[in-house]
């Protein structure tokens, strides 16, 4: 008898295409905002939004994660008409122009993902794992399209006062237990698991969690691993967002060992390069 304790589903259907998860993916990042941690402004027009989209879909991104609400700390609150407005026009001129791109959008509110999908995005990436729209789930449902389903505590403005866990592991196992049999109550039928590295997580926990990623497979679902450029790399190596590349690298490989289906990250050519490598490795 086969022994599912352990089994994690390797596959994805994205608009009845399979993605075969068993070699990990790269998901490139588009902030189209103007705060976000590392790339906010840089991609706030049609021409570089396309640059960089074929930059990225050229070095081998298989998902590109449009954001136009920045969920780094202490975030403004934009309204959901703002971000609409960020994201709809970017989806479009990408989906005209590389009309295989899939796309994830990356929002904890339904109406914009609703907005976004109708567009053409393909894949929902929420940080707030439902618990800042509660009709969230229902929407990932009726859309019929896979769902990130993030870990955090808060908002952007006020997670990083919420880090207090008497266990870590447990707390996030927990919340991730409760809330994928949730959405396979209601029917949802891919679901992606997103630790969230700083999100309501100091540097120490986030590296505590990288340490512990492999457990999450008991979950059953691909995971995520959203390291990139992220403080508690740059802190750790007294650096800047801007010299935490090679950082990145490091520890995207650590998350590959541990059982990262999909790297998310602002340099696709790099995590690409790392994939390949450690796929070297184990074979």
């Amino acid at each position: 008898m086969q022994n599912n304790v352990f089994y994690t589903n390797k596959t994805l259907n994205v608009r009845g295409k399979l993605f075969d998860l068993s070699t990990p993916k790269v998901m490139g990042i588009l902030n189209v905002t103007p705060d976000s941690f590392y790339d906010g402004g840089k991609f706030t027009g049609e021409k570089p939004v396309l640059n960089q989209v074929k930059k990225m879909l050229d070095e081998g991104a298989s998902f590109i994660d449009v954001g136009g609400y920045s969920s780094r700390p202490g975030a403004a609150e934009i309204s959901e008409e703002e971000e609409a407005v960020r994201v709809v026009p970017t989806i479009q001129f990408i989906i005209k122009n590389f009309p295989q791109c899939i796309i994830s959008i990356d929002t904890f509110r339904s109406s914009t993902a609703i907005k976004a999908v109708e567009a053409g995005a393909s894949i929902i990436n929420d940080i707030s794992g439902g618990e800042q729209d509660p009709r969230m789930f229902e929407t990932v449902v009726s859309l019929d399209v896979p769902y990130i389903l993030m870990h955090m505590r808060g908002t952007a403005r006020t997670m990083t006062t919420l880090t207090a866990y008497s266990n870590l592991l447990k707390a996030i196992t927990d919340y991730f237990h409760t809330k994928i049999h949730r959405l396979h109550q209601l029917g949802a039928k891919d679901i992606i698991i997103d630790p969230g590295f700083g999100f309501a997580k100091t540097a120490e926990q986030s590296f505590e969690l990288l340490h512990h990623l492999d457990y999450f497979k008991t979950l059953g679902q691909p995971i995520l691993a959203g390291i990139s450029r992220k403080s508690m790399i740059w802190k750790t190596l007294q650096t800047t967002t801007e010299g935490a590349l090679n950082g990145t690298t490091a520890l995207n490989a650590v998350a590959l060992l541990k059982g990262a289906s999909i790297l998310r990250v602002h340099d696709v050519k790099e995590a690409v390069e790392c994939i390949h490598l450690i796929e070297k490795v184990r074979a």
